[in-house]
């Protein structure tokens, strides 16, 4: 998987380059100039004779855009920099570099205000290209003034825009504008992509994302504790259950699904459907028993648990029941439609916290386990000897598990699926766009599949369900809810790309385009 670096590894890795390995921070800065230039011509061709804009601001990202200038220039182009600040305040390498730069004929704008930048807007418009080398990773405060200014000329500009490392403007760790940020179609990462420039809303802002090597030892890499990764299909692929010829629905396992309530049987069928296209044995539901007619006659291969003493929802009293049911079962999918009684809730929270089993709690058991909060962490702690327990809640969900808003989830999506994660013990599945996936260890992966036609009811019903599925085929949390989240998303996009449009397919219609998804990581495997 690709893995994703934050601004403070970033820096420990120019660090360790630099002083145990002896790589001066010239020669990456060179090596970085460079790799941009190739891949502005791979994408764009040979620039000879046509001018382009290159924005420099005042740090190592500046100095990478001098180095750029330079290889353009070697190259035929016309580059024209422009230099967000006084010459002598460069230091350092990007200084180094300046001074390199000036031995050439190539044009440079010092811009010291908006007014001198508002007097040079006419050319930029008419360049060729433009490249953004303003700021780089670790930008933390908002962006004003001439830089402001520059970054809103850049976005006026009608042609092809290359950011360097980060659009400018960008927070590289969250993926949020700091006041304004650039719009590119690429940016060219170096050495290592950042969460930002692969997770909403970030990934506006970036366009294509290509990571270039430019020189750091892999050995580097090691030493950093890289734990965040984004999803791709090779690695996922490694991860498919495996079939021998002579298996039968025992190999598989069976699924326990705790669903449902009077008005809500579609939830806990489509958790059911997932669960079957997710290649798991068998799958069993506890429903309440006036809804066992229903499930049983709407989905031939569901076997139902009837609960003798509830009504219209599932109940503590039902306890022994669903113990027993649990008998010969490898997990449980707890929450689908199985609404917020209290008689519900207290059965919710025993399970959540005594069941030896693998669990993925979804929808109203996320929405109980949120009434025992302190602080802004869950208060219901698993027990010892309890199974692995995967949370799958949506950004409100989140919200109200940890006391905040959904805007507050949605600003820092990595960081606060961590935290829960590693405060709970539980593996968390935040939803949404670019499904954020989070250990309790620390690992953080991104999902980049799916698409907006997956937002409308059930989807998340169906997804609960196939990553129970893939938990009783025998995967571990992790990789079950990788797994699960990738293919999930992959079938949206297969019915996305199949009708056309980016809407109007339901969640049924997702689950039954599982198995087509799964083919595609199959051969993925076989290649």
């Amino acid at each position: 998987m690709m893995k994703l670096a934050s601004t403070e590894q970033m820096r420990e890795c120019d660090r360790l380059a630099m002083e145990v390995y002896g790589i001066s921070g010239l020669v990456l800065m060179e090596n970085a100039g460079r790799a941009v230039v190739e891949v502005l011509e791979r994408r764009f061709g040979a620039q000879v004779g046509r001018e382009i804009a290159i924005f420099a601001g005042p740090g190592n990202n500046g100095g990478d855009a001098l180095v750029i200038a330079r290889y353009l220039y070697q190259r035929g182009a016309k580059p024209w920099v422009l230099l967000l600040v006084k010459p002598d305040k460069l230091k350092g390498d990007a200084a180094a570099n300046l001074r390199l730069l000036r031995e050439l004929p190539v044009a440079l704008e010092v811009v010291a205000s908006a007014q001198d930048l508002s007097a040079l807007a006419q050319r930029v418009m008419a360049a060729h290209l433009v490249v953004d080398g303003i700021f780089g990773t670790g930008l933390s405060r908002m962006v004003s003034g001439r830089f402001r200014a520059a970054i809103e000329l850049i976005n006026d500009f009608a042609g092809p825009v290359v950011a360097v490392d980060t659009p400018s403007g960008l927070d590289s760790d969250r993926g949020v504008a700091l006041g304004a940020a650039v719009r590119a179609h690429c940016t060219v990462s170096l050495a290592l992509a950042k969460p930002g420039l692969v997770t909403l809303p970030g990934r506006k802002w970036a366009g294509d994302v290509e990571v270039v090597d430019i020189g750091i030892p892999q050995e580097v890499y090691s030493k950093l504790d890289l734990q965040w990764r984004l999803l791709e299909p090779a690695d996922l692929a490694a991860w498919l259950p495996q079939r021998k010829e002579d298996s039968h629905k025992g190999n598989f396992g069976h699924l326990l699904l705790l669903a449902g309530s009077a008005g809500k049987t579609g939830a806990a069928l489509l958790a059911a459907y997932g669960a079957l296209r997710s290649g798991v044995g068998l799958v069993s539901a506890c429903v309440p028993q006036p809804l066992a007619p229903i499930l049983a006659g709407a989905l031939w291969e569901l076997m139902i648990e009837p609960l003798p003493t509830s009504c219209a929802v599932a109940s503590v009293a039902d306890l022994s029941v669903i113990e027993a049911a649990l008998a010969g079962k490898r997990a449980m999918v707890l929450g689908p439609g199985l609404g917020t009684a209290l008689e519900t809730a207290e059965l919710v929270q025993v399970l959540y916290r005594e069941q030896r089993l693998p669990m993925v709690l979804d929808a109203d058991a996320l929405n109980v386990m949120a009434w025992e909060t302190t602080g802004s962490y869950l208060l219901a702690q698993p027990s010892a000897s309890a199974g692995a327990r995967i949370l799958t809640p949506h950004p409100g969900e989140m919200a109200r598990l940890l006391g905040i808003t959904s805007r507050q989830v949605q600003e820092n999506r990595g960081p606060l699926a961590i935290e829960l994660a590693a405060r709970a013990g539980v593996f968390v599945v935040l939803k949404g766009a670019e499904t954020i996936i989070a250990s309790p260890t620390g690992e953080l992966a991104v999902n980049p599949t799916g698409n907006p036609g997956m937002a409308v009811g059930g989807m998340g019903d169906v997804l609960a369900g196939l990553i129970g599925g893939l938990l009783c085929q025998g995967l571990a949390p992790w990789p079950a809810a990788c797994l699960g989240v990738y293919v999930h998303g992959l079938a949206g996009d297969i019915l996305a790309r199949n009708s056309g449009i980016n809407f109007g397919f339901t969640a049924s219609e997702l689950a039954r385009t599982l198995p087509a998804a799964f083919a595609q990581l199959q051969i993925k495997k076989e290649k």
